[in-house]
C-alpha cells in the first residue's frame, strides 16, 4: 500500500516514470493488482501511451469488472480516438459506478456533446464543473461546447475563468480567439 501510495504522489507531480517503475515492480509481484493496473493506466495515458494505457484498463476491468478507473479509461481513450459510442458505453458504466466524480462527468459530458447529444453534454459538463469549479479542463470543455451552440457570451466567461486559474492555457486562449473571430462574423451578418 506504500508503494501503491507513493507512485500516486509521484504521478501528482508529474513524474510518470518514476511511478510506472514502482507500479511495475508491485504487478511482477502481484500481476491481479487491480489498483496497480489503474495507475499503470493512468500513468500511461498522461504519457500518451494510450496502446499500453488500453492494456493496462483493460486488465483492470478483466480482474473486477468493477474497476470505474479502468472503465473510465478505456472511455477517455475511445473519446481521443473520437469513437463516440464505444466512449460512451465506457463512460456511462463508470458513471454508474462512481457518479459523482468529476472526471468522469467531465468526459461523459465531452462524448454525450460529441456523440449529438449536446443538450446532455451541456447539462454534464456543467454537473462536472459543479463539483470541480476550478477545473481548467472543464471550463475549456464547457466553453468549446458553448461555442457550438452559439452562446459566444458564456463560452468567452469561461475560458476567461480558465486563463484566470492557468494563465498559460493554450486552450483558452484559443477558445477566446475563436469566440472573438465568431462575435465579429455575427456582427457582419
Amino acid at each position: 500500500m506504500e508503494r501503491l501510495e507513493r507512485a500516486e504522489q509521484l504521478k501528482l507531480m508529474g513524474k510518470h516514470e518514476e511511478a510506472l517503475a514502482i507500479l511495475e515492480q508491485l504487478l511482477i509481484e502481484d500481476p491481479e493488482n487491480v489498483p496497480a493496473l489503474e495507475e499503470v493506466a493512468d500513468n500511461e495515458v498522461s504519457l500518451n501511451h494510450y496502446a499500453r494505457a488500453e492494456r493496462a484498463a483493460k486488465q483492470a476491468v478483466q480482474i473486477c469488472r468493477k474497476s470505474y478507473t479502468g472503465h473510465y479509461i478505456l472511455g477517455f481513450i475511445r473519446s481521443h480516438e473520437n469513437a463516440w459510442t464505444e466512449a460512451l458505453k465506457e463512460l456511462r458504466e463508470a458513471n454508474s459506478m462512481s457518479p459523482n466524480n468529476p472526471e468522469i462527468l467531465r468526459c461523459l459530458g465531452w462524448a454525450l456533446f460529441h456523440a449529438g447529444q449536446r443538450a446532455q453534454g451541456v447539462v454534464t459538463l456543467e454537473r462536472a464543473l459543479n463539483l470541480d469549479q476550478g477545473n481548467p479542463l472543464t471550463l475549456c470543455d464547457l466553453g468549446v461546447a458553448y461555442l457550438h451552440v452559439h452562446n459566444i457570451v458564456k463560452a468567452t466567461s469561461l475560458f476567461q475563468r480558465a486563463i484566470e486559474i492557468d494563465p498559460e492555457n493554450d486552450r483558452a486562449k484559443e477558445g477566446i480567439q475563436m469566440a472573438k473571430r465568431l462575435e465579429k462574423q455575427k456582427m457582419r451578418a
